[in-house]
Order: C-alpha cells, then structure tokens, then sequence
C-alpha cells in the first residue's frame, strides 16, 4: 500500500482551511496558529517490491492526483502486497 497525501501548496489559498481555523477559534482552539486541508488517497498495488509500487503511486499522483498548478504531494510506507 501507498498513501499519497496531497495538500495545497503553500502560497495557494486555502478558504477551507480559513474555515476550519475560523470555527475551531469558535470553539474556543484561540492557540491554533494555522490550518490547512488536503486529502489522503490509499492505493493498494500488486507490485513486485515497494520500489516499484512508488514509483508507480508517484506516477499516478503525477498525471491525476494532484494538480500541480496548485497541489503538491508526498508518499508514504510504500509496500508491496
């Protein structure tokens, strides 16, 4: 399995995490700094070893989950099933 995370890239907007920090301040949460919403997408792969089973997450993320106008990504535990 591969988890791809992908979150806004710092100088994007992000009026959802302005909301989240919005209601936890609400919520009396007065030390939150900042927030920032992403996603988290689990891949399960039949892949030969992890290697190849992120590089095939990488490329994946790549070509559709992220946009890379204004998201980045990062992987994580990438094992082979």
């Amino acid at each position: 399995m591969v988890r791809v995370h992908v979150t806004l890239k710092p100088v994007v907007n992000d009026p959802q995490g302005l909301a989240v920090l919005d209601a936890l301040r609400h919520l009396g949460y007065n030390n939150v700094g900042a927030v920032r919403v992403g996603k988290v997408i689990d891949l399960e792969l039949d892949a030969p070893d992890a290697e190849a089973a992120r590089a095939q997450a990488e490329e994946m993320a790549r070509r559709l989950l992220a946009n890379p106008v204004i998201e980045q990504f990062d992987l994580e535990a990438a094992r082979a099933l």
